[in-house]
């Protein structure tokens, strides 16, 4: 993206209707998320011709914007245009027909508006927790050091405490009281309720107001307090509408705790746990049954679901795994040639080229994925863009993916897969692992490579590249 970041930021705002047009806007590892109150008076093509825009994906009221690795700086400056709090209130939305398309892109919008923010934190834990593995496994602190015990607590704090996450960042995507689903979310990971849970499952009888309460774990858990954060969001308004004004300040959010964390913890709670189980078990019954041709189908797929933006269903799979056995190993290793194969793709286009402004993106591109793990800027700057590099990328992603399942690879944490983040999928129990990843980065950098000079692709010549670049930077220029 142009360094002009102030500029560009302008232009994108203008070309989404303007500020006023903005309900609110948060962003992920490379894309801008503006919820907006009018869809239709988004400029696509000036949109997508903004210097530094790699792609646009548009779903319901919702536009997103590919930036790339460079999204915060363009974030910061979004804001900076936007209402304080970047929240303009949007108008009630039209009843519209209730289709299950409808329903299904409601679910998934909530579970990447909710999950997206919170994406940083659990790959930061995620990699200390792996940290002090590798510092166990080396030896260089003792067996029981307590370096390693706080270096475990600080990695584990993330995905312990998840439920409180989720309900704090649901409760900005459902316009609900934060502090009050935190506060909920919060007896469902309180030190007593949970000594309460483990005496349930040992088979003593708990119950609330003499209802029975189911015997679960909350800890590492996304579902129930989503659900929980969403069915707030009505409880809140429901309250609200019966409580006198004199009394709003003491009794109306006393009747929402009251209301709302038992029945969080006598259904929404045990609902959600079934759910988020039950998904999880589809996810890994496919993965016993199909061995590693599982992981090479989803391997060849993820730049796919990248796209559309279906791979974020998988986040809560991934992390209940992972917190239940310690490694997942069915999404995260297909990943690995999914990654690295736009990455060799997009070196493929940088050495063919002739357009030294399409080489320089390509590089950029192969260094964020190759490196980073990184893709999206392969995914819409190059191989989207060109269209034979990205059927390359999903037959190498396939093959690569297959290798992985046949050697067993398992993440240990949920970064995505790069050269840096290689270390998630060392086991300490079996050396070979480091082999096998490398092999597999290897390959698929040569693999993609390799299919991308055999299909070949339509050049973008550099007269007519000159121009669109000039069109791309007219918007900014004007402001």
């Amino acid at each position: 993206m142009s360094k002009n970041y102030a500029a560009v930021s302008r232009s994108i705002v203008d070309a989404v209707g303007g500020a006023s047009n903005v309900a609110a806007v948060t962003h992920c590892m490379t894309r801008l998320r503006f919820v907006l109150n009018d869809d239709t008076l988004v400029d696509a093509a000036r949109l997508k011709a903004i210097g530094g825009v790699l792609g646009v994906v548009r779903s319901e009221n919702q536009c997103q914007v590919i930036i790339g690795n460079t999204v915060s700086q363009a974030y910061a400056e979004v804001l900076k245009l936007l209402p304080e709090g970047s929240v303009v209130q949007p108008p009630a939305p039209e009843k519209n027909k209730i289709t299950l398309k409808r329903i299904g892109a409601g679910i998934l919008d909530a579970l990447i508006g909710t999950m997206s923010p919170l994406i940083p934190a659990i790959i930061g834990g995620s990699m200390v927790k792996l940290l002090a593995m590798i510092l166990d496994m080396t030896g260089v602190f003792g067996k029981g050091s307590s370096t390693l015990i706080i270096l475990n607590v600080i990695g584990d704090g993330a995905f312990f405490f998840l439920p409180v996450m989720v309900a704090a960042s649901a409760a900005v995507k459902f316009k609900t009281n934060m502090s009050l689903a935190i506060a909920i979310a919060g007896v469902l990971v309180h030190p007593a309720f949970i000594d309460l849970m483990a005496k349930a499952a040992q088979g003593q009888q708990v119950e609330f107001m003499g209802i029975p309460v189911t015997a679960v774990k909350y800890t590492y858990t996304v579902i129930p307090a989503l659900f929980m954060t969403w069915l707030l969001s009505y409880i809140e308004r429901w309250v609200d509408r019966i409580t006198p004004a004199v009394t709003k300040n003491f009794l109306k959010p006393m009747l929402i705790v009251l209301i709302s964390a038992p029945i969080a913890i006598l259904l929404i709670g045990p609902l959600g746990i079934w759910i988020g189980s039950g998904i999880s078990a589809l996810v890994y019954t496919i993965h016993s049954y199909l061995g590693w041709l599982s992981v090479a189908i989803m391997g060849g797929l993820w730049p796919l679901l990248v796209m559309t933006g279906m791979h974020r269903v998988f986040t809560p799979t991934i992390i209940q795994t992972i917190a239940e056995t310690g490694k997942e190993g069915m999404v995260m290793p297909s990943e690995i040639g999914a990654n690295l194969s736009l990455g060799g793709s997009s070196l493929a286009v940088a050495w063919r080229t002739k357009n030294p402004e399409l080489r320089q993106t390509a590089l950029a591109a192969a260094a964020s994925a190759i490196v980073a793990g990184i893709s999206e800027p392969a995914l819409y700057g190059v191989a989207i863009r060109l269209k034979r590099p990205l059927i390359a990328a999903l037959i190498s992603g396939f093959v690569c993916g297959g290798v992985a399942g046949i050697a067993g690879l398992a993440s240990h944490s949920m970064a995505s897969p790069g050269l840096f983040t290689s270390v998630q999928f060392f086991d300490p129990a079996n050396p070979m692992t480091i082999v096998w990843v490398f092999g597999v980065m290897i390959l698929a950098v040569v693999l993609s490579f390799i299919f991308t000079l055999l299909l070949g692709f339509e050049d973008i010549p550099v007269t007519e590249e000159a121009e669109s670049e000039k069109a791309k930077s007219a918007p900014a220029l004007s402001v």
